[in-house]
């Protein structure tokens, strides 16, 4: 499982799964997260996932072409919750051998989040999880 969310370093991680897969004959899950308004609204989750999914899957369509130019299998999904939460609950429901995440996001915020991301990732995850600089 890749958790992406559109970065530089998500990308980096992607393209070691990549790697990966091709070695290990194995399926890639893409798995990027929408954080939901606080409160969160049923309304409003449902917008937050509909423009989530719509905003990922432009950038879903490139790494799928590379996923298909080396012919490795790759499912591309979108959930809504706190980016670690969703990771780890992700990587159990599918049973996934292990997380590759990139160390930071894009900008400031996404840097520290991601950060943050990627430890929490790595505290309650029951896979290994391989963090991309």
């Amino acid at each position: 499982m890749v958790a992406y969310d559109g970065s530089a370093q998500s990308e980096k991680a992607f393209d070691f799964a990549l790697d990966l897969a091709q070695k290990y004959s194995a399926q890639i899950i893409v798995l990027s997260v929408a954080c939901p308004p606080e409160p969160p609204v049923a309304v409003e989750m449902q917008a937050v996932l509909e423009y989530a999914t719509e905003y990922y899957k432009t950038r879903f369509d490139s790494l799928k072409k590379k996923a298909d130019a080396v012919s490795i299998e790759t499912r591309l999904d979108v959930a809504v919750g706190h980016p670690a939460e969703q990771i780890v609950h992700g990587a159990v429901k599918e049973s996934a051998d292990m997380i590759v995440i990139g160390h930071r996001g894009e900008s400031l915020l996404q840097k520290w989040l991601l950060g943050s991301v990627a430890k929490r990732v790595l505290s309650y995850a029951l896979c290994p999880v391989l963090v991309i600089r």
